[in-house]
């Protein structure tokens, strides 16, 4: 399919689109948001968001969303109308794991290329995280599919236990993929360079790792994942009890769970927060106590104008939206808006709104107040 045909394709989808009665609605948002927060969608378990985009921006209004629960849906992010997409890969859904992250190709006008991570499910309880592609098909509007699936990398080593897959997919310039690989809650793997676990991984488009078997190690729970501007790659990363992060990822580099953190075991017993000595990544940004921060973007629209280059993410437990202001390779905290529900999923739409996913609830557009 050729681009032209391509976005004929995608326009064909919108005709179908009706106002939504929850489009219309907007929250009363308190005089410190400098937004407006509409109700776009609603939806059971929603885990990701990615816009369908030409040469690394989005083309129109459609959007994937998945539901940790197993489907996928092609949302139109001003309606909120809705359609199921087929040939979804089988998650296991237990605890926090389920289909996860989705991210279309760079040259998604081209090749129609959609990657999901997912959890599969392996013999004797255990399970691992997994990362594949498949072909959006769009040609009956009404019944979008993915079609010729295709897993090219699976989680090792498999072990038992329902969290921190984290399993958060980010493309590089280049048209490379990196992906967050959890620690599953057994710590110690975090350290052991022959295991996948707390790991951040550099693949090619086909699945082929770059650089060894990892590209940085020591990570606990990575739920955020996003590329500035100026190449550099942010993760945000759930610390134990307290402890939550803000790391600049760079190459080779060691960011110390379980032997370095800003928080404590859940037991109470100290965990040394001595990074650098230890000769560990220092995280540029910690919280204490936690707000277990999630979906990450780095801000690129002309929307919210100040906000350019800064780093926007959502927060679980501290039921916010926060904004880190970037400069190079430095952070500083700057907002936290509250948002009264935990936010799993940030992203920038094709006019530079920004869209949350609300942890089992609602699709939510903010734009500047006043617009």
């Amino acid at each position: 399919m050729t681009p032209r045909l391509m976005q004929a394709g995608l326009m064909l989808v919108l005709t179908a689109c009706g106002a939504s009665p929850s489009a219309t609605a907007q929250d009363n948002a308190p005089a410190q948001r400098p937004f407006t927060v509409t109700p776009v969608a609603q939806f059971d378990t929603p885990w990701a968001m990615a816009f369908l985009t030409g040469s690394g921006r989005p083309l129109l209004d459609v959007a994937l969303v998945t539901e940790k629960d197993g489907r996928l849906w092609l949302v139109d992010s001003r309606s909120g109308r809705k359609w199921p997409v087929s040939g979804v890969p089988k998650a296991r859904v237990e605890g926090q794991g389920g289909l996860g992250d989705v991210v279309v190709h760079p040259e998604f006008v081209v090749n129609r290329r959609v990657y999901l991570s997912f959890v599969e499910a392996e013999p004797n309880g255990t399970s691992g995280a997994a990362l594949g592609y498949g072909t959006l098909d769009l040609k009956d509007r009404d019944r979008p599919a993915l079609r010729g699936f295709k897993v090219i990398w699976r989680q090792e080593p498999k072990v038992s236990g329902s969290g921190h897959f984290s399993h958060r997919i980010a493309f590089a310039r280049d048209g490379t993929i990196f992906l967050s690989s959890g620690d599953r809650q057994k710590m110690d793997p975090a350290q052991d360079r022959n295991s996948d676990l707390g790991k951040i991984i550099h693949f090619t488009a086909e699945g082929q790792r770059i650089g060894g078997r990892f590209h940085s190690l020591g990570h606990r729970n990575v739920l955020g994942l996003a590329f500035a501007p100026d190449g550099r790659l942010w993760g945000t990363e759930m610390g134990p009890r307290g402890g939550d992060e803000l790391n600049l990822i760079e190459q080779g580099k060691n960011y110390g769970w379980p032997r370095a953190s800003y928080g404590s075991h859940y037991g109470g017993v100290p965990i040394p927060d001595d990074h650098a000595a230890k000769g560990f990544a220092e995280p540029k940004l910690w919280w204490k106590p936690s707000i277990s921060p999630a979906g990450l973007i780095v801000y690129s629209g002309d929307l919210f104008r100040q906000w350019k280059g800064d780093a926007i993410f959502g927060a679980l437990s501290g039921q916010a939206l926060l904004r880190a202001d970037l400069n190079g390779a430095s952070a500083r905290k700057a907002d936290q808006w509250d948002m009264g529900a935990r936010i799993r999923e940030v992203e920038q739409g094709p006019r530079g709104e920004i869209y949350l996913l609300e942890d089992g609830g609602r699709l939510l557009r903010l734009e500047p107040i006043g617009r």
